[in-house]
């Protein structure tokens, strides 16, 4: 399994899962050798046998410079961290809590005693701080060439509107230095009268289209579409348990739980060979992160590769 990993790496596709440190793996013997291991040895043992992971904490909390500077260290070169922007960055609603402190202390009083806040809500000189923090946070990734995409995961209320593109648009120039990655929410982004559209816009702006492979039927389905519009095309699979894709009060783990057949994931094979053919880089993630079986996905989906 490592082996065609590795192989795969030579080709510039990247296989691996969108978390390292979900519970329900760490609280298992399923993959790591013991279940209390420190950060460092969880984190250690995972880059020893993939060669790229999605975090998804910054989505929840704004990322920390100091930690990002361990993660290079945790690491061998070639390592890629793909990084999902903090929610305030990508629309979301936004706790003040969870903003930083002295930022917190910025807010006029009205914003800061709402439950959620929206980055459109912020007068504009702390929307450009917020993304100028974000930015500086990660810098230690990107110095060290451990950066992959910055991931915009819009959320499913935000759909093709000029003020969408404009802000997407907006975000792609205030963090020109990362390569961000764009996934929707939304289907009408990706429908027929709006797919060009779409992907133009992201191919004009360089930024990169996340195929994904998820539950359908729902508004917040996107189809499995394929493109190419910047140098790194992005997958990520999310299962297919549509029980649970629009499911409330349960965790993400559970949201996403899915095991994979080999057919369902033979079935990207040729579109992710397609993808490396036109595309600098290639990452292939995995976000069925409950217990193992987002590792188990990523090492069948790495062996289908290598042996096409």
């Amino acid at each position: 399994m490592k082996k065609s990993i590795e192989a795969l790496s030579s080709d510039n596709i990247r296989v691996g899962t969108c978390s390292w440190t979900d519970p329900t793996l760490t609280k298992t013997d399923a993959f790591y050798p013991r279940e209390k291991m420190t950060a460092e040895e969880r984190l250690s043992f995972y880059a020893d046998e993939f060669s790229i992971v999605e975090v998804d904490s910054t989505y929840y909390a704004p990322p920390i410079e100091k930690t990002a500077g361990l993660w290079v260290e945790r690491t061998p070169p070639g390592f890629t961290f793909d990084i999902k922007a903090f929610r305030l960055l990508t629309q979301h609603p936004t706790p003040p809590s969870a903003l930083w402190k002295d930022f917190r202390e910025e807010l006029p009083t009205e914003l800061s005693e709402k439950r959620n806040i929206y980055m459109r809500d912020l007068p504009r000189t702390l929307q450009a701080d917020a993304v100028a923090r974000f930015r500086e946070a990660l810098m230690p990734l990107h110095s060290a060439g451990k950066l992959g995409v910055v991931l915009f995961q819009m959320p499913p209320f935000v759909y093709p509107t000029r003020g969408s593109f404009g802000y997407l648009k907006w975000a792609a120039e205030h963090l020109a230095d990362f390569q961000i990655a764009v996934e929707f929410r939304n289907g009408r982004w990706l429908d027929e009268e709006n797919r060009q559209d779409t992907l133009d816009f992201l191919e004009r702006h360089q930024l990169a289209y996340v195929c994904v492979d998820e539950p359908q039927g729902f508004k917040s389905s996107v189809p499995p579409v394929t493109a190419v519009t910047a140098p790194i095309a992005e997958i990520r699979f999310h299962g297919r348990n549509e029980d649970t894709w629009e499911k409330r009060g349960i965790s993400a783990a559970e949201r996403f739980r899915y095991d994979y057949s080999k057919k369902e994931l033979a079935e990207w094979v040729p579109r992710v060979r397609e993808l490396s053919d036109r595309a600098e880089t290639v990452s292939v993630l995995m976000n069925n992160c409950y217990a193992d079986l987002g590792i188990k996905s990523a090492y069948l989906m790495a062996d289908l590769l290598y042996g096409a």
